[in-house]
């Protein structure tokens, strides 16, 4: 499912690259070529080769049944263990293993290590902490309840606000100091100062009662895009450098593909939590589109994310070579960006985020079928979200309107893609149904059901909305006078969700969103009114 139409070439061309395997790759089988890397690491033999999750899983639990043999090895204590936490091999042969600690049981904070075995089996060991690994007792003098108390005034230190502790403090070895000590680690939800959510961790001494160590799990970070100037990231520090991977929305990925066309790419990271200039440009606008998404699911929708599940799905920036397309794939749950012509102008913008993302959505439910008409209605979809979530977001660079892709220039002349008021204005589109719309390229039959929208949200006639100039007509001389779009937003939402299925044609949406419309507000409101004249003013009777 993608933002414009694309030859029947070009599109097979792109689906046989999302599908294409990468080489299959494990520590116990002949290596792959590595994917998606940076053009100065791809000779390298330092490059990781990709793994499949089975061949993960694999390879962790076959050095997970050798980590006595490996704490051996090491000289590690009689109470000391390995848990394996990472595999990863590189094209050379080298594989790298990721290990936590445990002591007696007891789960070791900053014990971990990585051990580097050559293809020859020579062995280097990187660890969190020199020290020995050992503590008197593993009895608490201060009662857990103690410790959660010490962490709810660090939290009010912090100012988190609805602060709770769900889950009882664990006891652990502290090893992130000098010297190894008992504590105990609780752990503090709430809400950060400017609204983002909290995940405090607290280290008390099981000792003293002293508190340790405090860490905020959700980083928040700034950056900069080309579309949306600086806006707030939540971003996920990994030991000295942060990743663009959101904790606060279901753990969403950004990755670089580095103009290639398959695999996963590579995580976005940076050392300083200030994402701007180069590759991260269009990383800033991707990911704060799929963050202003999901807010927008959640606030305005009331839902978890796309499968209302809770769980994220990832994008891919800078996919292709001047691909000028941006597109949505189920198989993967992933959204995928071009960086346009001369990969010059990323398809990044806010709204184009918003609409591969509800692609996943209408997949999520009604499904409808990109075909014909139906397909028209699933592309209209994924144009009216990404609309409202523009308007949602209000940032000052790229203000809320009904003009479908107007920051990315993908016609050259710095006209939109699509319009909703008026959708003929782009040369394709239809404003009005006709028996020769299931004919018609999806991106081009979505017009009757975007200009509904129009029409519902604002009403027929011109008008200027956050300066932009509209003159939306009908097809039958009506004047309609529009509800808003909040209500035009919730009825689409709830006649996709409760009402359309995956053959819904036009005809059926106009039932669908009269049911959604009766249910939200009565049959004989003024908003149910409004849906059936919005309909008949776009030939839809």
């Amino acid at each position: 499912m993608r933002l414009v139409a694309s030859t029947p070439r070009k599109n097979a061309v792109r689906v046989g690259a999302l599908v294409a395997s990468a080489a299959m790759v494990a520590v116990a089988f002949q290596s792959g070529p590595a994917v998606a890397q940076p053009d100065a690491a791809r000779d390298s033999g330092a490059v990781a080769v990709a793994f499949t999750a089975a061949q993960r899983v694999t390879a962790i639990q076959s050095a997970q049944a050798d980590t006595a043999s490996e704490a051996k090895t090491l000289g590690l204590g009689a109470q000391e263990k390995l848990v394996v936490r990472d595999v990863i091999k590189d094209a050379d042969g080298t594989v790298h293993t990721r290990y936590e600690r445990t002591f007696a049981g007891l789960p070791v904070l900053g014990g971990d290590l990585v051990v580097h075995e050559s293809p020859a089996g020579k062995q280097t060991v990187t660890k969190a902490t020199s020290a020995k690994i050992a503590v008197a007792t593993t009895d608490a003098a201060v009662t857990a309840s103690g410790a959660k108390s010490t962490a709810l005034k660090a939290a009010s230190a912090e100012k988190t606000a609805k602060a709770e502790t769900g889950t009882a403090p664990r006891k652990v070895v502290w090893a992130a100091d000098s010297k190894p000590v008992l504590a105990w680690e609780t752990v503090v939800k709430g809400f950060q100062p400017d609204g983002t959510p909290s995940e405090l961790h607290v280290v008390t001494d099981a000792a003293t009662g002293k508190e340790l160590f405090r860490d905020e799990a959700i980083e928040t970070g700034t950056g900069t895009g080309k579309y949306n100037g600086t806006v707030p990231l939540t971003t996920t520090k990994s030991g000295t450098t942060y990743n663009l991977t959101d904790g606060a929305r279901g753990g969403h990925k950004t990755y670089d593909l580095n103009q290639k066309t398959s695999g996963t790419g590579t995580l976005f990271t940076d050392a300083d939590d200030v994402w701007s200039g180069g590759r991260q440009t269009a990383a800033v606008d991707v990911a704060y589109g799929a963050a202003e998404t999901w807010d927008f699911y959640k606030n305005v929708l009331g839902r978890n994310g796309i499968k209302n599940n809770g769980v994220a799905s990832y994008s891919r920036a800078h996919y292709g070579n001047s691909y000028v397309n941006a597109f949505w794939d189920d198989s993967c749950f992933c959204m995928t960006y071009g960086d346009g012509s001369g990969n010059a102008n990323p398809l990044t913008s806010i709204d184009v985020a918003a609409h591969e993302m509800s692609h996943g959505l209408t997949a999520a439910t009604a499904k409808l079928t990109y075909s014909a008409e139906s397909g028209g209605l699933n592309e209209a979809t994924s144009d009216i979200f990404g609309t409202a979530v523009e308007f949602y977001s209000n940032t000052s660079t790229d203000p809320g309107d009904y003009l479908i892709g107007e920051k990315i220039n993908i016609n050259g002349n710095g006209t939109p893609l699509r319009y909703q008021d008026k959708p003929s204005k782009d040369g394709a589109s239809k404003d009005a149904w006709s028996s020769t719309l299931k004919n018609l390229d999806v991106h081009y039959s979505s017009g009757p059901a975007n200009h509904f929208f129009y029409l519902l949200s604002e009403g027929s006639g011109a008008k200027t909305i956050n300066g932009v100039s509209y003159n939306s007509p009908t097809s039958n001389g009506s004047t309609v006078t529009g509800i808003g779009r909040d209500k035009a937003i919730q009825i689409w939402y709830k006649a996709l969700t409760t009402y359309m299925t995956s053959s819904t044609n036009y005809a059926k949406a106009r039932t669908a969103t009269l049911s959604a419309a009766g249910a939200l507000y009565g049959t004989t409101s003024a908003e149910y009114k409004a849906v059936g004249a919005a309909w008949s003013a776009v030939s839809v009777a």
